[in-house]
């Protein structure tokens, strides 16, 4: 019997070959891969139609055996996978076609191209049939593309600029196929190992030059940052350190007394109980003027508590040592800008950042700003210690000199505010006179005191300061008061309380507030005693009488002869302004001489006169009142011998002296 016998069923050639045909057509019908159960179900379906119900029931083996036939005689061209997912030569050829001309016209095709052409194993294929070709995570690369990425890449860094690399490469390529990229590109490695440029967020090189010129810039935002951030920190401990003082001030008042009758006395007792430290600066006027031997004659007490406050101010030193490091630390941390306002100020000194390919800028600004903080950080701490180290010799030098100064004003304050008493019965006058002592020899003091501290301040933090000038004109009010707020917080506060009893009424309550101020700066306030005032009076009276001698002008005579009248008088350094000298000259009518005193009335009438004739007079030089100015000013020079006799006829010290 002819035939072919298969699962059971004996088939005959006419029947064997008609079925392979409809294997073979239905199969070389496919152009894509497909499951070849499919195709047998099919064709048993069609072999039901054809033959009907007494048709025969192929199974699906059967087909499977004269496929295999087929294939291996060549009539089918394809590939079997696992028996039965057949894939087309013809497919297979379109596959290598479409990935061929792509990857040609492209130098790159990704995985996911190749998945919707149906390759299983996209990177494993792409490597086996382009072995040059470089494998990344998600795409294949032609060595063409590296070349131009290097070149690219290379010019950006030649030019100390910045490019994006993501911005040449394809849209399918990540920032992390960008990084491995770059790792073949040889410019980029040589850059890199000879830091001429570093690589940001994966893809962005920047020139080492770009990078440093943005660096240099920003260093002086942060310092800028920084120097504001600690103002204003330290703005907000002296508020309200400020509003516990205001209260406390306010619980105080309402036990003062009268200004003008009972307070002199206690705050004498309570200024004799504090211990002094000085700080002052300003101009002294000629009658003010102490010679400098006057530095050098300290009291046994005086030295003594010096000493001691030396050493109270050295352990408080220690102390701070101790802990300094631990504190400074915590500053820096505090006051360096975080990553946030770095990333700002990048994107506000180099615009350009956010319209030069960068689909968003903080993909390169966040780890520029990440790499520059702990630069900028050390550069600031570098700089701070360099300035501390220079500037330890100028504060040293700078409180020095403030002391010396401070005890030359301050023995002078206390020295004319002994001559205050005599007109303790006068309110009206002695508030004159403490106003004017206070607008004068204490103003210097605190102008001094305040310039210094400032400039003490700024070397402590490691600012650069530039020396004041001798001669420089004295501070507002309003000066002043920025002066003392941009102190540390406690001395902020006492120094507020200077300038704040600097403008009032009283020389006692500026005395209290000073030495508390001068305490809290660690230095010294030298305090008046028998033989330091025997000493100053002397010099005092040398210097006065000598610019009394030389003085040629009427109107600057006349307070001059009054202060040393006083002194011959009362042994008393009288500062007196223009609108006291007429009840300062009434004072001495019992002291003198009815004639001298009336010579020193003749002499103040003649000069109120002329005053009040300049005062009033015209700019027309030929005018009547020109004429009575010049004779008025003539009676007054015919005067001055008179007047001048009446304080040198006597060089010999005084009664009250003796």
């Amino acid at each position: 019997v002819k035939g072919r016998f298969e699962g059971g069923q004996i088939y005959t050639p006419a029947y064997v070959a008609r079925v392979s045909a409809m294997v073979r057509g239905a199969t070389r019908a496919v152009t894509v891969p497909i499951n070849l159960t499919a195709v047998w179900s099919s064709l048993q379906q069609l072999l039901q139609e054809m033959n009907g119900a007494t048709g025969v029931a192929v199974d699906g083996s059967f087909f499977q055996s004269l496929f295999n036939g087929l294939v291996k005689e060549g009539e089918i061209l394809g590939s079997v996978r696992a028996g039965v997912y057949w894939t087309p030569t013809v497919f297979a050829h379109a596959q290598k076609e479409s990935v061929d001309s792509f990857f040609s016209q492209n130098s790159f095709v990704s995985y996911e191209v190749l998945q919707k052409l149906a390759i299983p194993q996209p990177k494993q294929y792409l490597q086996s049939r382009y072995p040059e070709g470089i494998a990344l995570d998600t795409v294949f690369v032609h060595p063409s593309m590296i070349e131009m990425l290097d070149s690219a890449a290379e010019d950006a860094i030649e030019q100390k600029s910045w490019i994006d690399c993501l911005s040449v490469l394809p849209p399918f390529v990540g920032s992390q196929d960008a990084s491995k990229l770059l790792s073949f590109c040889p410019s980029v490695q040589r850059a890199l190992k000879s830091t001429n440029a570093l690589i940001l967020g994966d893809s962005c090189v920047l020139s080492n030059e770009f990078v440093k010129d943005i660096f240099n810039r920003m260093e002086k935002e942060t310092e800028t940052f920084i120097l504001s951030k600690s103002a204003a920190q330290e703005l907000h401990v002296v508020n309200e350190a400020k509003g516990r003082h205001d209260s406390n001030a306010y619980t105080q008042s309402n036990e003062v007394g009268d200004e003008s009758s009972g307070v002199k006395s206690g705050l004498e007792k309570g200024a004799k109980k504090k211990r002094g430290k000085p700080t002052g600066n300003s101009k002294a006027a000629a009658s003010e003027s102490v010679p400098e031997i006057l530095e050098n004659v300290p009291t046994k007490s005086n030295k003594k508590n010096q000493r001691k406050n030396k050493e109270a101010n050295a352990s408080q030193v220690s102390d701070k040592k101790a802990g300094g490091k631990s504190g400074k630390v915590k500053e820096d941390d505090l006051n360096i800008p975080d990553e946030d306002w770095i990333m700002e100020k990048i994107l506000t000194l180099i615009p350009d950042f956010e319209g030069q390919g960068l689909d968003d800028p903080h993909t390169l600004i966040r780890p520029l700003a990440t790499y520059l903080r702990p630069m900028l950080l050390n550069s600031w701490k570098e700089r701070r210690k360099t300035v501390f180290t220079e500037n330890a010799e100028k504060m040293k030098h700078l409180l020095d000199d403030l002391q010396k100064k401070l005890d030359e004003e301050f023995l002078n304050l206390q020295l004319y505010e002994k001559a205050l008493d005599l007109f303790e019965d006068d309110p009206s006058v002695s508030v004159v006179l403490h106003k004017h002592l206070l607008r004068t020899t204490a103003a210097s003091i605190v102008d001094r005191l305040l310039i210094t501290l400032d400039m003490h301040h700024k070397l402590k933090n490691g600012i650069a300061v530039e020396e004041p000038q001798p001669d420089s004109a004295a501070l507002s009010s309003g000066d002043r008061i920025s002066f003392a707020k941009s102190l540390d917080a406690s001395l902020s506060v006492k120094a507020l309380s200077v300038v704040e009893a600097l403008e009032g009424k009283r020389v006692e309550t500026f005395m209290v507030a000073l030495r508390a101020l001068v305490e809290e700066s660690g230095l010294l306030l030298k305090n008046l005693d028998k033989k330091l005032e025997r000493t100053l009076l002397h010099s005092y009276r040398k210097d006065l009488t000598t610019q009394v001698s030389s003085e040629t002008d009427p109107i600057s005579l006349l307070p001059k002869v009054v202060s040393l009248l006083y002194l011959q008088v009362h042994n008393k350094a009288l500062q007196a302004p223009g609108r006291a000298i007429s009840a300062a000259v009434s004072r001495l009518k019992e002291k003198l001489e009815e004639s001298a005193h009336s010579i020193l009335m003749d002499f103040h009438s003649a000069t109120v006169t002329l005053l009040a004739l300049q005062s009033a007079a015209p700019d027309d030089e030929e005018s009547c009142a020109s004429d009575r100015i010049m004779s008025k000013r003539e009676l007054l020079e015919s005067l001055i011998p008179k007047l001048k006799g009446l304080v040198l006829k006597n060089t010999e010290p005084s009664l009250a002296e003796k």
